[in-house]
């Protein structure tokens, strides 16, 4: 019997550290937010959201929550931080933060060290049973970012680092269920409530469908939203179809522009015209991560909620993909591509001799505001140099502040919107602190600096029918033509002379129109070509590079989106897929576009130019 309790004895001292106690809390949880902002871009990467201190130079104020300590003693304090100028800066990076709990301050400075997303250690504390404070207080405003933290009595624990290892560790750790709640049955959802994804939710509602519409921010309207600023292109009210668009006339900013105050994009306005809708649900910061598939349907999408984690499921016979990067399709194995096809494939004369991976950037717009005396900006200088000759002497940035154009839209989207962000930053710096002449820039102030960047390209969803350039530029008529692209083939590349000043770093674009006569799109490329039940509106669909440099614009995808939205009315009513619509129903699709959704006698003051500004005169039809 004493060698039992010997061999206890030692059980216990060898696997002491399953009797830890320990606490995980996710950032984007925090009850107070303070002045961090949820920034949920990247986590399809790296599973969850993170908090972002984004204040433009100036440290923003605490977030702050509540913790249950369960049970008294020394906790081991870890802390999921990246050192975000690491791609271009090998020393210490500006995003500085410390934590404080209860009423101790964490002396370590986080946010600063590595070139990874990491684990790094935040000193030791000892700390009473029951609930405490916990802080996350910025010293920089520069962007710091936090995505979780850990508390452990263990004093060396292992943790997780893979994606797969994480997913693992924090369902555990916040004891999330196995099995995901249905959040409801619906007719059709639409995941994504950009201005494609809107539109389509209210066309399908208006016309009997049971509507859920998914979106992974707190505000829709995607780049036409105040966190994204960026003017709605396009006409509407042209072509064959004349009341598709007529949508827009219902929650469209009544002022245009790109990077301007937020009040010009109206949000409040598009939230309260979804909220009015009958038959439409909205559900607002909610990433769909997930789908379901039997055979070559889509049976129901998971979202998770960016800032609780908390999983729901949504069932439904139909559904679109209005994401911008073709998420649901990618996650259902629906075909798709992504950069640009070679010259040969489709006889395009503005496709490259051979095809590459090469797309439209990112932006990040910005701009400053005039004060009444000097405004003082910290230095600022983390990898990317500027002088009188480089140096960029402008009081805004909008749509010619783009990069990424030689990265991956997706893998590699935190680094090109980092890199967005950097530049700003490092410009605005050298205008302030070094340039010479610099008067017109010392009473001012960055006004405004997105975190959320604007994205141009990414993966395309194939249907039925690949739109090309010949199509457009020879005015090709299809017998399922549905809405009109209106604006010019629009394709970026980087501006040849920031190219020379940063060589494989431009963060400057440059455009060439090729104009076109007004052209309808074929409704077959509204629909995946091997997923039986998914659609598609927006900057995803079923196009080639240069022809997504047209469709792309907002007023284009919204009407893109009302199409979608008559469509899935039609399939309810038959109990057919998107292609049964095309094989059998083409004519009665018709009959909708040619009447359309919207309420009518509303005025059309939504005229745009390639400038974003409005028309004095209608385009030539």
């Amino acid at each position: 019997m004493k060698h039992r309790y010997i061999l206890l004895l030692v059980a216990i001292i060898t696997f002491s550290p399953l009797l830890a106690k320990d606490i995980l809390v996710e950032a984007e949880s925090f009850e107070q937010k303070g002045g961090w902002a949820v920034d949920q871009q990247f986590m399809d990467l790296m599973g969850s959201p993170y908090l972002i201190a984004h204040g433009m130079g100036t440290p923003v104020a605490d977030a702050v929550t509540e913790i249950t300590i369960p049970e008294a003693g020394t906790y081991h304090v870890y802390v999921r931080t990246y050192n975000w100028t690491s791609p271009w800066h090998r020393g210490e990076g500006p995003g500085k933060f410390v934590l404080r709990i209860g009423n101790k301050k964490l002396n370590t400075v986080l946010g600063t060290k590595g070139s990874a997303w990491m684990w790094q250690s935040a000193g030791s504390v000892k700390l009473r049973a029951g609930k405490t404070k916990l802080a996350i207080h910025d010293l920089s405003g520069f962007d710091g970012r936090c995505d979780a933290i850990y508390l452990t009595t263990e004093k060396e624990p292992v943790l997780p680092e893979t994606a797969e290892e994480l997913a693992a560790f924090r369902r555990s750790k916040l004891h999330l269920p196995s099995e995901v709640p249905v959040a409801g049955q619906y007719d059709l959802v639409v995941v994504g409530a950009g201005i494609a994804g809107m539109s389509a939710a209210v066309s399908a509602a208006r016309l009997g469908c049971k509507v859920a519409l998914i979106n992974d921010r707190p505000v829709v309207g995607g780049n036409n939203s105040s966190e994204i600023r960026v003017h709605l292109g396009g006409n509407i009210e042209i072509g064959k179809y004349k009341e598709l668009g007529g949508l827009q006339k219902e929650f469209g900013p009544s002022r245009g522009g790109n990077a301007q105050p937020a009040e010009i994009y109206e949000d409040a306005k598009k939230m309260e015209w979804l909220s009015g809708e009958d038959n439409l649900a909205l559900f607002i910061n909610c990433r769909v991560v997930a789908v379901e598939k039997e055979g070559d349907r889509i049976v129901s999408v998971i979202g998770r909620h960016i800032e609780t984690g908390k999983e729901v499921k949504f069932v439904a016979p139909l559904f679109v993909d209005c994401t911008g990067d073709g998420t649901v399709g990618y996650l259902a194995g629906a075909h798709y591509r992504m950069g640009r096809e070679g010259k040969d494939e489709f006889g395009e004369s503005r496709a490259p001799d051979k095809p590459d991976l090469l797309t439209m950037g990112a932006s990040v717009q910005w701009y400053s505001t005039e004060t009444d005396k000097p405004a003082a900006f910290p230095d600022f200088n983390y990898g990317v140099t500027f002088n009188d000759r480089t140096c960029e002497k402008v009081t805004l940035g909008e749509w010619t502040w783009e990069t990424g154009m030689n990265k991956h839209q997706i893998y590699d989207f935190e680094q090109v919107r980092d890199y967005g962000m950097l530049v700003i930053y490092a410009n605005w710096s050298y205008l302030k602190n070094r340039l010479k002449d610099n008067a017109p820039f010392r009473n001012r102030r960055l006004g405004w600096v997105a975190y959320v960047a604007g994205k141009r390209e990414s993966r395309r969803l194939l249907g039925d029918y690949i739109l090309k350039e010949g199509d457009m530029t020879k005015h090709v008529v299809h017998e399922d033509a549905s809405f009109t692209a209106s604006w010019s083939i629009d394709l970026h590349s980087p501006d040849p002379e920031n190219g020379r000043n940063f060589p494989g770093n431009e963060f400057k674009a440059v455009t060439e129109h090729t104009l076109i006569y007004p052209y309808e799109v074929p409704y077959r490329c509204l629909y995946s070509r091997n997923v039986a039940n998914l659609f598609m509106a927006g900057r995803n669909i079923s196009v080639t590079h240069v022809a997504l440099g047209s469709v792309r614009v907002m007023r284009t995808t919204g009407m893109m989106g009302e199409v979608v939205g008559m469509a899935a009315s039609l399939c309810k009513k038959y109990n057919v897929g998107p292609r049964g619509i095309y094989w059998h129903h083409l004519e009665e699709l018709k009959a909708l576009m040619q009447k359309g959704v919207n309420r009518k006698g509303l005025p059309n003051n939504q005229r745009y130019n390639e400038a974003g500004m409005l028309n004095e005169r209608p385009m030539i039809q």
